[in-house]
């Protein structure tokens, strides 16, 4: 049984609720067949963790403007790289296996930008957790949340999904091979060309 916290959580994630919906205490707990308690603890944490922020006196999905992008992704590129270091140094045969079947599996979904960006998140966790180092998948964990109150995708541009499946396919072998160095590159690469793609897709909303 998931608590009032992992499933609201959740639901930001997946987009059920976007930066900037109305979220109800009752009408969460309705919805998720939890009683009211649980809920407000929840929607507190939330806060706490900037997930959520007052409007008045109700609370809101939180957004992040184009400075908080940059800041996260300056902290994700880094986080991320170690993380791809370490793997390729403590990987198991099995996780390897494993990332290498998510990037066949994603090329099937290529056209399909949300299912796409549900993979995305389950391949990188997928590194954190082969980084075999709990504190770094902590921090990972911290800022993959923060990245779900971004407004889409940026699978979603043009071109990008298939950019990125060749991306995630170079940061596999990398640490199939136990390169460290390259899976470094290779992940460092990538995070630069995701946010480069958000980039156009903030002056294209602007324009």
């Amino acid at each position: 049984m998931k608590d009032a916290y992992s499933l609201i959580l959740a639901a930001i994630e997946s987009g059920t609720y976007r930066p900037g919906d109305r979220l109800v205490e009752s009408e969460l707990a309705d919805r998720f067949g939890v009683s009211r308690t649980p809920v407000r603890e929840a929607l507190q944490r939330l806060e706490t963790q900037a997930m959520l922020v007052r409007d008045g006196r109700s609370l809101i999905v939180a957004s992040l403007d184009h400075n908080q992008l940059a800041e996260l992704y300056v902290v994700r590129a880094e986080l991320e790289a170690l993380a791809a270091r370490l793997a390729a140094r403590h990987a198991s045969p099995e996780e390897v296996r494993v990332l290498s079947q998510m990037v066949e599996e994603d090329r099937q979904n290529q056209h399909d930008p949300e299912a796409l960006a549900r993979s995305n998140r389950r391949f990188h966790r997928q590194i954190h957790l082969a980084s075999h180092n709990r504190y770094l998948v902590q921090q990972l964990d911290l800022v993959h949340r923060s990245m779900a109150l971004m407004e889409k995708t940026s699978l979603a541009a043009e071109g990008r999904s298939a950019a990125a499946l060749v991306e995630h396919a170079r940061i596999v072998e990398a640490i199939a091979s136990g390169d460290g160095v390259a899976a470094d590159k290779a992940l460092r690469q990538h995070i630069s060309m995701a946010w480069e793609t958000r980039l156009k897709l903030e002056a294209q909303a602007h324009g």
